[in-house]
């Protein structure tokens, strides 16, 4: 089975669509973008020029991920999430001309393996959002962002652990767990790992 695009979507000649990728009303995809397989692009999605998607990506309505970015597998994109790729915005050069696709530099954006953005998150150029991280909606991402963090607000701080089901995690110390899945996790310095605490550590060695 092959990608199934809808007829007002816009897809360059050179875009690459995997297998069973669906593509909705009005979106764009611009030349040499690459999407993996059973991705959704939903309406007037945009995707530009020569972005990276990874396999079982959703990108909700009105989404816009600009040149520079790459998303790794299962990642998942809100309705009017922007992905922005110039720090120094300008129209004109110094001098007053135009600028044109010379005159800057891309920032290079990546979304990281099963991280989901809220509805109507802004990320700024130059930044990795981790794994399974979660941008709660509205949030104006300026920094990196951890594996597994809840981040929110403008600019987005860190709230707390999340579990790969998106839900929050408790525990004490070093040793956390999520209550729905049971899955366990465990701080090392400032990072947070899949797995429990190996037996005899210390569960409060952590910050």
């Amino acid at each position: 089975m092959t990608a199934i695009v809808h007829p007002s979507a816009d897809v360059a000649d050179s875009a690459l669509l995997g297998e069973r990728t669906r593509v909705w009303n009005r979106a764009q995809i611009r030349e040499g973008a690459q999407l993996g397989d059973d991705c959704i692009v939903g309406k007037d999605a945009y995707i530009d020029a020569g972005v990276r998607i990874g396999h079982r990506v959703k990108i909700q309505n009105a989404a816009q991920l600009f040149h520079g970015l790459t998303v790794e597998d299962g990642v998942f994109i809100g309705p009017a999430v922007i992905f922005t790729n110039d720090k120094l915005p300008r129209a004109i050069s110094p001098e007053g001309e135009l600028k044109t696709d010379n005159d800057w530099e891309v920032g290079k954006t990546l979304a990281c393996e099963g991280a989901s953005f809220g509805a109507g998150a802004i990320i700024l150029p130059s930044v990795r959002v981790g794994r399974f991280a979660l941008v709660g909606a509205g949030a104006l991402v300026t920094r990196n962002v951890r594996d597994f963090a809840l981040v929110f607000g403008s600019p987005a701080r860190f709230v707390h652990w999340v579990c790969r089901c998106a839900r929050s995690l408790t525990g004490v110390g070093a040793s956390l767990r999520c209550a729905h899945c049971k899955r366990e996790y465990r701080l090392e310095g400032d990072a947070l790992l899949e797995g429990p605490l190996e037996p005899g550590a210390d569960p409060e060695g952590a910050s």
